[in-house]
Order: structure tokens, then C-alpha cells, then sequence
């Protein structure tokens, strides 16, 4: 199967791209949306690429690069009534929501900003400008390689 590319969105102040970068490799947890959910769950592979993405942050956009390092799994936060990800809708025989693991690649020196997006005509058709809210989204080939190359150039 060919490789795939997304973006996936976290809080600056939750876990940054240099977090990840400390940590190497992490699970994604606590997505509560089934959209993103289903794209995890059923699309994302070991090897794909990953635009992260810092939401809520000033500017936000596109802090660095990552990689799918394991396929989607029960997300087990879901289970724990201390998480603040808990849900008691959602049972380890029949989970309800799943994460992956992403391994850091990249970061880049200035963030890739939301605004830089918007303006690039070449990337008017990302579903992250169409449909801004979704925390995991599919983004082509070309999208990845456009933005790497901005992120990249502010060297």
C-alpha cells in the first residue's frame, strides 16, 4: 500500500513538537471526534508522514514532521476513570476509541503558520483550510511535500 500523509493538530501547551522530540515516540491519545477517529483507525499506517500541527497556539500551524510508528490500537485512556480522556461509554471488548504512535522526524525552525497556509495557492484545496477543525486529516502528497519545503525554508 502506498505511503499516506495526514495532519495531526495538539495544543502547544499540552504536547509540542519538541516534546515529541524529547520523548521520540509517543501514542497519540485522547481523539474524541469519530471522523479523526475512523481515519486512525482504519487508514493510517506504520511509515506514513505527519504534518504536526500546533492548535490554539500564537501563531498556530505546522511546527515540524513526524511518522506513523504503530497502527492504530484501543485507546486505553478511555478505560481509566482518572483520565481526563476516560469515557464510560467505551469498553475494552468493544473499544470506541483508538490512538497511534507517531516517532518525531523533524522539527522546523519557525512554525509553518496557518495564515502562510491560507495564502499559498497550492494549498487551497487542504482540508485544513476547508475544514479547519478537525484534528486528524488526510492530506496529500504534494500538500506534505509543499509544506515541508516552506517549514524547511525558514532556515
Amino acid at each position: 500500500m502506498a505511503k499516506r500523509y495526514w495532519l495531526m493538530k495538539s495544543e502547544e501547551k499540552v504536547y509540542a513538537i519538541r516534546d515529541l522530540e524529547k520523548d521520540g515516540t509517543t501514542c497519540w491519545e485522547g481523539v474524541r471526534n469519530y471522523e479523526a477517529r475512523n481515519l486512525m483507525r482504519d487508514e493510517m499506517r506504520v511509515g506514513d508522514g505527519v504534518l504536526v500541527y500546533h492548535s490554539n497556539a500564537n501563531p498556530p500551524g505546522v511546527a515540524g514532521l513526524a511518522t506513523v510508528a504503530k497502527a492504530a490500537y484501543p485507546d486505553h485512556f478511555a478505560f481509566r476513570k482518572k483520565s481526563q480522556y476516560f469515557d464510560p461509554k467505551s469498553d475494552p471488548e468493544n473499544p470506541r476509541w483508538f490512538m497511534v504512535d507517531v516517532t518525531f522526524v523533524e522539527a522546523f525552525p519557525e512554525v509553518v503558520t496557518l495564515n502562510s497556509i491560507k495564502a499559498n495557492p497550492e494549498l487551497q484545496e487542504m482540508a485544513l483550510v476547508k475544514r479547519a477543525r478537525l484534528s486528524v486529516q488526510p492530506v496529500t502528497k504534494a500538500e506534505f511535500q509543499i509544506i515541508r519545503r516552506m517549514g524547511r525554508r525558514k532556515k
